[in-house]
């Protein structure tokens, strides 16, 4: 079955004025979209045709296939991205995921503290991660189309500092783009749920 770029879970306009829609247009309608159509084109007649997206992603990173690697992790990346975000988002977790970044990071400041220099830190393309590794909470980061899926870690959130996800609002301002992601865009209600479905 083909990969199909998938609805956004909201309307192209709905996080502005921190994410414009002429960002979505660029983000989602032609970068996540050429992911979709080059993945599609590369497992076409072969036998990645028939399996999951993740099944490509794991097969791809272990046979060090780049291209298709790039690829199929890049439209993970962007639906999972495009999930952690929500509008009216940003405020505090609550429950389990409240009391688990409390417990590794001791506070919800010292959190976005240690997320925001993960993103910022992260040189050139990628990505920041909260994840969930071995129980523990962590804030890993990634280059490229790299994920916590291939180190057996279980992604919870993640913020895309490749220059597309930002560049058109906010220029070469990475930290003021993580800084308004963790105020006023991140879907706790997405983390928890990632949480609660992995330690079920």
């Amino acid at each position: 079955m083909p990969f199909e770029l998938p609805e956004l879970p909201y309307a192209k306009d709905a996080l502005a004025p921190y994410i414009s829609s002429n960002t979505f247009d660029f983000h989602y309608g032609k970068h996540h979209k050429a992911y979709v159509d080059n993945a599609n084109k590369l497992i076409d007649g072969t036998a990645h045709a028939d399996k999951s997206l993740e099944e490509v992603i794991q097969t791809a990173w272990t046979d060090k296939n780049a291209g298709l690697f790039n690829n199929t992790a890049q439209i993970w990346n962007h639906t999972f991205f495009w999930n952690s975000l929500k509008p009216q988002g940003g405020g505090a977790p609550t429950g389990e995921l409240a009391d688990r970044i409390n417990s590794a990071f001791g506070s919800l400041d010292k959190f976005k503290e240690e997320f925001k220099q993960a993103g910022v830190t992260q040189f050139g393309s990628g990505w920041a991660w909260l994840v969930l590794d071995g129980g523990d909470l962590k804030i890993t980061k990634t280059p490229n189309a790299e994920l916590p899926l291939v180190h057996g870690q279980t992604a919870l959130i993640t913020a895309d500092v490749w220059e597309h996800a930002y560049y058109l609002d906010y220029q070469n301002r990475r930290p003021d783009f993580l800084q308004t992601y963790l105020d006023h865009l991140v879907n706790w209600d997405f983390a928890a749920a990632n949480l609660a479905k992995a330690t079920a």
